[in-house]
């Protein structure tokens, strides 16, 4: 699996570092940003998740998690926040934000809430592949709509139908060569086998 990028936004220095190394410690890939701005500046780069302090002077930790999701709909997003700043954790997590972590932190906690976040965001993105991929039945070869109809359930279309809803209009029918010369060969076969024009007795 590829190593997990992790951006930190803090306007301490001290706490991004120490971050930093309990991240690298545990094997991810880490950026640094001094401030929201910086932040804002580095989502560019798809980060697998972002560790941002709460409270900073200029861009705070609100307006990095809302740039970002703006950015990313499934980018995951860490808060980090002191005691007294509760009420706008909630708020970043009504926002989109994944989790929230009070400092001072402790190391284990961390690591695994962000083990977690990042486990969530790998979920989020398989369920959105899957709902990317169409359904082909394998038998009649029909493709499951995304409309339901009246009970509520997915209606199967021909791929005709589908491909006509899609591009928003008809299509013409037509054989292609290796078509044409398999249904020649079975034509002549059921001719020679007297399935088609029987000998007159």
């Amino acid at each position: 699996m590829p190593q997990a990028s992790i951006l930190i936004v803090d306007d301490e220095e001290l706490i991004r570092e120490s971050l930093r190394l309990d991240l690298l410690d545990t094997g991810y890939a880490v950026d640094l940003a001094g401030s929201g701005e910086q932040a804002v500046a580095l989502l560019d780069k798809d980060y697998d998740l972002i560790v941002t302090d709460l409270i900073m002077e200029g861009l705070d930790g609100i307006e990095v998690l809302r740039q970002a999701k703006s950015k990313r709909s499934d980018q995951a997003v860490f808060i980090l926040t002191g005691y007294g700043e509760l009420d706008s954790a909630i708020e970043a997590l009504r926002l989109g934000a994944d989790d929230y972590l009070l400092k001072p932190y402790n190391h284990d906690e961390l690591i695994l809430r962000v083990a977690k976040c990042l486990a969530g965001r790998r979920l989020r993105q398989t369920v959105q592949l899957y709902e990317s991929l169409l359904s082909i039945c394998s038998e009649c070869k029909k493709i499951r709509d995304s409309e339901t109809d009246e009970n509520g359930e997915f209606r199967w279309i021909s791929i005709e139908q589908f491909i006509s809803k899609a591009i928003g209009s008809d299509l013409s029918h037509g054989i292609c060569p290796d078509c044409y010369r398999r249904k020649m060969a079975e034509l002549k076969e059921m001719i020679r086998g007297g399935q088609i024009f029987p000998s007159p007795r």
